[in-house]
């Protein structure tokens, strides 16, 4: 993956550094406001098409399944791991330092791919970077897969469900944490923790979102 340098200097400039409410002991650069940053991901980088900036913000999701990984360290300890979807790279930096062999941080997105690698490095943790789309891949092997929030658009969920479930079928242990979406899949789910997740008006219709950590089955 070949970085831009202007998605750093993007990054330290309209973020801060801050703790999630859920999972204080991560420090992230997260953004203060959601309008001026949508707006500026474009005009300021220049390039059309750049994806919503998603890893500004840590969403109820990714905070979920944080915690849950810190509280539970037996879910991750010394193994391989992938931070599906990573966004800002909470899920990733958690296992990191729950003790994970090894950690890739996975996102479409090559500013959130920047940003996963700024906040590893606010946590003294290690992401290994894998950007693109890596729906339907199966030839690698991970142990456990965290996926935080995937399920809020239709499109989005019938594509990575399946092949989450595939994963789940060849032994990978799979974990989603979901605040309520639409699309969550109505079975073929084990819930293992629920977290009150504070949240902002201007990313949800709520103050609290209750989000559940579930084991995906096959």
């Amino acid at each position: 993956m070949v970085s831009d340098p202007r998605y750093r200097t993007f990054i330290e400039a309209n973020t801060t550094e801050a703790r999630p409410p859920l999972v204080p002991e991560i420090r992230l650069r997260l953004a203060t406001e959601i309008t001026p940053l949508w707006q500026a991901t474009e005009t300021v980088l220049e390039k059309e098409g750049v994806p919503p900036p998603f890893w500004a913000f840590c969403w109820a999701g990714g905070q979920a399944l944080a915690r849950h990984v810190l509280d539970h360290p037996e879910t991750v300890l010394g193994r391989r791991v992938l931070d599906f979807a990573a966004g800002c790279g909470v899920c990733g930096i958690a296992a990191a330092m729950a003790g994970a062999k090894a950690v890739e941080g996975n996102e479409i997105d090559p500013v959130a791919m920047d940003a996963m690698a700024l906040n590893a490095a606010l946590n003294g943790v290690e992401l290994f970077p894998r950007d693109g789309d890596l729906v339907g891949s199966l030839d690698r092997v991970w142990d456990v897969v965290l996926a935080g929030d995937v399920c809020y658009e239709k499109p989005l969920a019938d594509r990575v469900i399946p092949w989450l479930r595939a994963l789940a079928a060849r032994g990978t242990r799979v974990l989603v944490a979901d605040p309520g979406r639409a699309y969550l899949p109505s079975q073929g789910l084990s819930a293992l923790s629920s977290h009150s997740v504070p949240v902002s008006r201007e990313l949800e219709d709520r103050d609290v979102r209750e989000t559940t950590v579930y084991a995906l089955l096959p």
